[in-house]
């Protein structure tokens, strides 16, 4: 895999809603699927450590191919997903890499599980069109698959695979909508139904085996709300049926014999315990790692549950009677959401996570001198495609938009007395009913957002989180508050039970009714509104936190187009927004300019004839482009006088002029407002200009406005582009360009090197296979400073640390946001161009 010129400083995504979609391996990364990659996360530096890409639909399953002989960590991961493949994964020189592709499934595989035999790694798949398949996978990059079992109409949620004790013989535990759960051996190559464990009243929706003195214990779960334990052990041939002693209870067994290698044993199998503790399905169920204790594996019995009624719970035997109890419970997750999916426990057993509906990772650790649990630092991010993002003016922090209808800030977390800085989510200002297109800050902390819906909404951030916003990245408290008029902030929001709109929470709201005022005095008095608590922060808040108590104020709505927004700017003075909505017809199309200090309608700029995909202001604020699905572009001058209308058209290409063959996704404006770009669905990127004379603030004629780049084929739709606002040290423009296909490309641009006829556009290469997104790029922003956020040198360590603020400033960053659901932000040593 080639060297990327792009550092990736980090990721944010969340896993998909299925639910065996994490495994937390035994050398400590956690391994999830996020749309149709595999993240590699590892909790304790709180960062991702690689993309695994291979899949072409959803990932929906995954799993660790564990090792019993030693604790190093796993080399070997497979995943199945909805293209019906399974891929497995391989470790080479530290990196994974696609050893071979498993295929004959005909549906998506929803459950996976592996395990060694030998040097051949055995996997079982089961996928929705009702099979389960057994495949051998050899050191010689060979797989087989051994024998497949249709279960007709029925359908396997889960499969887990051991093998017997004292045999080489592999058992295949599957669970299914028939309320039962399925044992298979393998015999010869042909899997052999061994028996059938019945109990259950629902669907079984997790299975897992374990290992523990010689026998297997085997956990399952399942819609009732139980999860039900059995044992599995070897009868030896002196244990003879004696005469029903009448004095002994004793549960009931089911035996079955196997044949090993011409030696035949018995096992049977009884009913340990049921475990009733949940009070809604119970999904996921997980057995704590084993653990290295004297140079030998040592399994402990404890045993974890993730159910629908938003609670895990670790449940073991007790010492003295053997009874299972619950040791651990927690959960009762706040805001919307439903329960949790899976399970797993980290190798050591001091950490649990569970993954919810929405794909966020709920994770506890436990006190290392308490034995209380409380919640930790995970990664989060959106669980849809992600349409749009800003940096802040000061380049301290992200704002993102999804389809999945929110509003999420990321920003870099200071840790006291640690240098590395990891990025987290910290708020979630907007949590919407419809889908989101757009945003456009407005100023330090006010953005405008566009939905799937004929309004614009304005929100401005409340006073609780500029404090924690403080705390968290090492700012001046005092120096943030006083940029945002603070004896006006609300303290925070809270969303009505029927609204879409945050309503502002005073301190005056916050204040508890006393308990005399037993006699409402209306309605709203006895439904309480405010969900909202103020939050004293020091580390990046839990997902039930980011949910209830981080929302943002709405202060404004703006009425005025017909249909939904599609995309909206701000200039750089933060002043003026422009929008833009879906349009089929020219009336529908003009963009509205409203001003932010009124927030009413200034003006209506009508020129397209279909939708205006992309808008931006020119950074000294003189000039609007648009660019639209009708192949156009069109440029908008400020007027100098007062009394006239605030734009007027300046210049524009129509049919004759229009150099792109197909709808133009993006534009962007060089840091010097001299030129701009476009890019387009049919594979150019052109540079337009100049709009200034050379050396002054003189515009040119509308008519010198032409391409003035030669036309770049970037070999696949350019759905997005943008010019760093650094100039390279030879004074050429540095472009990041988007692709359909995921990958992001950097170009240098040299206007003068056209006119002396050499070659204007130089390559500076982009993302490697693991750093690109593996869907479209919806958006591409440079932060707008030098250096990388998170790494500004404080004043109390500015004394001798000139030469790190001057290796700091070689440094830029941009941000993208793609529809595979994740927003990445890379950084680049400009010197290395």
């Amino acid at each position: 895999m080639s060297a990327s010129i792009c550092q990736a400083c980090h990721v944010a995504c969340c896993a998909n809603g299925t639910p065996n979609v994490v495994s937390w391996g035994h050398g400590g990364i956690i391994a999830f699927g996020t749309c149709s990659s595999v993240a590699l996360y590892d909790p304790k530096e709180k960062s991702v450590v690689c993309m695994l890409n291979g899949h072409t639909g959803r990932v929906n399953a995954l799993q660790w191919v564990h090792s019993n002989k030693q604790s190093a960590p796993e080399c070997h991961l497979v995943s199945g997903g909805s293209d019906n493949l399974l891929i497995l994964w391989e470790a080479r020189d530290e990196k994974f890499a696609k050893l071979m592709e498993l295929k004959g499934h005909t549906e998506a595989v929803c459950a996976v599980d592996s395990v060694y035999m030998d040097s051949d790694i055995l996997v079982a798949s089961s996928a929705s069109d009702s099979s389960v398949k057994l495949w051998l996978c050899n050191d010689r990059k060979e797989a087989k698959c051994l024998h497949s079992v249709s279960f007709g109409s029925g359908f396997v949620t889960d499969v887990s695979l051991a093998v017997l004790p004292a045999t080489t013989v592999p058992i295949l535990a599957c669970g299914g909508d028939d309320s039962q759960v399925h044992l298979y051996l393998l015999h010869g190559e042909r899997l052999q139904k061994a028996m059938t464990l019945k109990g259950h009243e629902d669907w079984v929706r997790g299975v897992e085996w374990v290992s523990t003195r010689g026998e297997l214990l085997l956990a399952s779960c399942s819609q009732d709300s139980l999860i039900r334990v059995w044992r599995l052990t070897a009868k030896s041939s002196t244990d003879t049926p004696t005469e029903d002693d009448h004095a002994i209870i004793k549960m009931k067994e089911d035996v079955f014999e196997v044949d090993d290698e011409g030696t035949s044993s018995v096992f049977s199998v009884s009913l340990e315990t049921v475990l009733a503790g949940h009070e809604n399905w119970v999904c996921g169920v997980h057995w704590q790692p084993p653990v290295y204790k004297d140079d030998e594996l040592q399994q402990s019995a404890r045993l974890l549950s993730a159910s629908m009624d938003k609670t895990m719970i670790i449940w073991a035997p007790e010492d003295g009677s053997g009874v299972w109890v619950e040791q651990v419970r927690v959960g009762e997750v706040g805001g919307n959401t439903l329960g949790f999916y899976g399970c797993q426990m980290s190798p050591d057993g001091s950490m649990i996570v569970a993954h919810a509906f929405h794909g966020a990772l709920h994770l506890w650790c436990k006190d290392p001198n308490k034995e209380d649990w409380r919640p930790g630092v995970v990664i989060s991010g959106h669980f849809k495609a992600v349409q749009d993002l800003s940096w802040d003016p000061e380049g301290e922090f992200i704002l993102s938009v999804g389809s999945d209808q929110t509003t999420r800030l990321f920003t870099p977390w200071k840790k006291q007395g640690n240098k590395q800085v990891t990025w987290h989510e910290i708020s979630r200002p907007q949590i919407h009913g419809y889908d989101m297109q757009c945003l456009a800050m407005v100023g330090r902390f006010q953005f405008v957002s566009g939905a799937d819906e004929k309004v614009l909404r304005v929100f401005q951030a409340p006073r609780n989180f500029v404090e924690n916003f403080a705390n968290i990245t090492g700012t001046s408290k005092e120096k943030l508050l006083v940029s945002s008029d603070s004896v006006n902030l609300p303290e925070g929001a809270s969303t009505p039970a029927l609204g879409l709109s945050n309503k502002a929470v005073f301190q005056g709201d916050l204040v508890p009714k006393s308990t005399v005022e037993k006699q409402f005095n209306s309605i709203s008095d006895q439904y309480q509104e405010s969900y909202f608590h103020p939050l004293i922060l020091t580390e990046p808040p839990p997902e039930d936190h980011l949910l209830q108590n981080t929302l943002w104020p709405e202060i404004q709505k703006l009425y005025g187009h017909g249909f939904e927004i599609f995309c909206l700017a701000s200039d750089s003075t933060g002043t003026l927004v422009a929008s833009a909505c879906k349009a089929s017809k020219a009336e529908h199309a003009a963009v509205i300019l409203w001003s932010t200090s009124t927030w009413r309608q200034l003006q209506m700029l009508p020129y397209h004839t279909l939708t205006v995909t992309q808008m931006a202001f020119s950074p000294d604020a003189q000039l609007l482009l648009a660019v639209s699905r009708d192949r156009t572009w069109s440029l908008w001058r400020r007027s100098q006088e007062s009394t006239e209308p605030p734009f007027s058209l300046y210049a524009h290409t129509g049919k004759e002029t229009a150099m792109h063959t197909r709808i133009i996704w993006s534009c962007d404006w060089s840091p010097d407002s001299k030129y701009f770009v476009t890019s387009s669905r049919d594979k150019r990127v052109i540079v337009w200009g100049p709009c200034r004379r050379d050396g002054s603030e003189e515009m040119v004629p509308p008519a010198d406005i032409r391409p003035c780049s030669t036309i770049l084929d970037v070999g696949n739709s350019a759905t997005a582009v943008a010019f760093c606002p650094e100039l390279c040290s030879d004074n050429s423009y540095l472009l990041a360009v988007g692709l359909d296909c995921g990958q992001i490309l950097l170009y240098r641009w040299s206007p003068n090197q056209k006119e002396s006829g050499g070659d204007d556009w130089i390559s500076c290469g982009g993302t490697n296979a693991s750093q690109s997104h593996t869907l479209a790029v919806k958006r591409l922003r440079w932060r707008p400073k030098a250096g990388r956020a998170g790494a500004q040198i404080s004043d109390k360590d500015a004394e001798g640390d000139r030469e790190r603020e001057l290796e700091e400033s070689s440094w830029v960053q941009f941000a993208s946001a793609s529809d595979d659901h994740a927003v990445k932000i890379f950084s680049i040593n400009k010197l290395t161009l």
